[in-house]
């Protein structure tokens, strides 16, 4: 595609993309960085064989965004290269003031205390419109479990003036840590008290390989329902410890401090709806994982 064209198409889309940005981070120059980045991308990318530039887009700024929020508390800023003059004129300096404006302080609050995969699910879906499907790849996470982040970001934000989220993740962990007491005890009775009925437990590609090159062939990709998880699970988990995953109570497997496979939990009324095993390296480097006690 021709350069001009590119920063004219850019440039129609950079004030759209200046917004989500801003409500992903909370910071016009964070924004502006993040918005600066997709340019550089688009710059230097191959882009005939993109149908949707305003998707593509907004797919990098939201990478772009998670990244940021996941090295908020240890990112080193860097000087910019002299590539960045390839990007439009940068927006009036008084646009910090109209965005917040636009998105509102008190969201913005709320949008603080969210985890990094939440914040960008639910401003991504509930406030730009994009599809889960989409989402998913962008976080790292299966559509269901990208619904689910949304959704309890969603119920934090409905509820941010009177709710803590802090009891609904200690009841979350208090279920983790009963599946995992269970399952090392191989106590199917107590397993199946924590699974919801029509439970299913996803592996993603890397767990596979895993499984395999350990002797297992069967039931590792996806089982569903509660007693053949609980079968599956009993005796098992032995070496997995509690951890937070982009905040939220789950697990993890990790010999030598090194995380090499994660467990996500996705629990409705009490009971666990959903298990994601997850090995793949690249989308473990995208999660905030802390091992807890």
């Amino acid at each position: 595609m021709d350069g001009e064209w590119l920063a004219e198409r850019f440039e129609a889309e950079r004030a759209r993309l200046q917004g989500v940005a801003y409500q992903m981070l909370g910071s016009a120059s964070e924004a502006d960085d993040a918005v600066q980045e997709a340019w550089l991308r688009l710059s230097r990318a191959d882009t005939t064989e993109v149908e949707n530039l305003s998707g593509w887009l907004t797919t990098v700024v939201a990478r772009v965004c998670l990244d940021l929020l996941r090295a908020r508390t240890s990112r080193r800023e860097e000087p910019l290269t002299a590539e960045s003059d390839l990007l439009p004129d940068a927006a009036d300096p008084e646009h910090e003031a109209l965005l917040a404006e636009s998105v509102g302080s008190a969201l913005l609050v709320v949008l603080q205390r969210l985890a990094p995969a939440e914040r960008v699910a639910f401003v991504l879906h509930d406030l730009f419109g994009v599809s889960f499907d989409e989402i998913a790849g962008i976080v790292g996470r299966s559509p269901v479990a990208t619904r689910q982040l949304a959704s309890r970001a969603r119920r934090r934000v409905r509820g941010a003036g009177d709710d803590d989220p802090a009891p609904d993740l200690a009841r979350h962990r208090a279920i983790v840590e009963a599946f995992f007491r269970a399952s090392r005890g191989g106590d199917l009775p107590a397993l199946l008290a924590v699974l919801d009925p029509d439970v299913v437990v996803r592996s993603d590609e890397a767990v596979v390989r895993m499984a395999a090159a350990r002797g297992a062939v069967h039931g590792i990709r996806e089982v569903r329902g509660a007693k053949a998880v609980a079968e599956q699970f009993a005796g098992l988990a032995q070496a997995a410890q509690l951890a937070l995953i982009d905040g939220v109570p789950g697990a993890v497997w990790a010999p030598k401090g090194r995380p090499v496979v994660v467990f996500g939990f996705t629990i409705e009324d009490g009971k666990i709806t959903g298990i994601e095993l997850a090995a793949d390296p690249e989308r473990l480097s995208r999660l905030t994982i802390e091992i807890l006690a």
